[in-house]
């Protein structure tokens, strides 16, 4: 098949690119960098260079497509003037254009756990928001992929433990975290795109079903600190934290919104009464990339 793979070589598309291959399927790299395009044809694919807010650059790139794969980059996070809310829906907007132009008639999103929601998730309403765009496409067969909590997510608590010793949220502890490792949900793609469409499929992806202290023992124990504890925090707390971080108030808010819909168990409802088989990579393999992570990072 001719599969379009949009988000470059991230941590889901770079692992999907090699299974289509390997598969045998001819497969499209979408990229914004140009410095991307010798990466992406040493492993057996086609670069396309282009902007995924750009309509046209996407209609011509999916001319073709028997699959289009699209994911909404968080590009949000590294450039904070970007509206998280208004770039998924631009997004969304650009890729069901360029869908109905092209004539594909089979696209599987990267959505959300939560993403049945329309209020109170933080950044997941912008994947409710994309589904609901996307699923206008009445002729079109979606596969929307709802992945849950990512793991290296957990990344960003390594300044945290080497600061204060502990990790501490507006979420966690006792609470279950379902987690995902991004190997895990390009296998479940790869999967999707060879099974027969579907006109509206929800599909979940998820590793593992932690609790915050199980999470702060694993972890604990790979970066040699075994009573590690994962303390819960007020919103309030939480937000005073994030913004003392240097995280903008607007993205600060929206990680407190979320993780309080997750400690809330709104965010995961939907998931848990449709629950996936679990992937392959578990939290303690995890924890092994994590405590390579906090090895490398100077203490400040």
């Amino acid at each position: 098949m001719n599969i379009i793979v949009t988000g470059s070589l991230g941590h889901i598309s770079q692992p999907l690119t090699q299974h289509l291959v390997q598969k045998g399927h001819t497969v499209t790299v979408i990229s914004s960098s140009p410095d991307r395009q010798a990466d992406i044809e040493a492993l057996g694919a086609k670069a396309a260079i282009g902007s995924v807010e750009d309509a046209e650059f996407l209609a011509n790139t999916f001319s073709g497509a028997d699959v289009v794969y699209c994911m909404i980059p968080p590009a949000y996070f590294s450039n904070p003037t970007i509206e998280p809310t208004a770039f998924y829906r631009n997004t969304a907007t650009a890729y069901a254009l360029a869908i109905r132009q092209s004539g594909v008639n089979r696209a599987i999103h990267l959505s959300s756990f939560g993403a049945d929601l329309d209020h109170g998730t933080g950044f997941i309403l912008g994947s409710h928001n994309a589904e609901s765009i996307l699923n206008k496409l009445s002729d079109v067969a979606i596969t929307h992929v709802r992945p849950t909590s990512f793991y290296y997510n957990l990344f960003g608590f390594i300044g945290q433990i080497k600061h204060t010793g502990q990790i501490a949220a507006n979420y966690g502890a006792d609470d279950v975290i379902p987690m995902v490792s991004p190997k895990d949900i390009a296998t479940a793609i790869a999967d999707e795109v060879e099974l027969p469409a579907e006109h509206r499929k929800i599909r979940y992806v998820s590793s593992d079903e932690p609790t915050g202290h199980e999470v702060a023992a694993s972890l604990g124990d790979a970066i040699g600190k075994p009573d590690l504890q994962w303390v819960l925090i007020s919103n309030e707390d939480m937000l005073t934290g994030l913004t003392a971080a240097g995280i903008p108030a607007h993205l600060a808010a929206g990680m407190v919104e979320l993780y309080e819909s997750l400690h809330s168990g709104r965010l995961q409802a939907d998931y848990n009464r449709n629950k996936p088989v679990l992937g392959q990579v578990k939290l303690n393999e995890f924890a092994a990339d994590f405590a390579a992570a906090f090895n490398q990072q100077p203490q400040h």
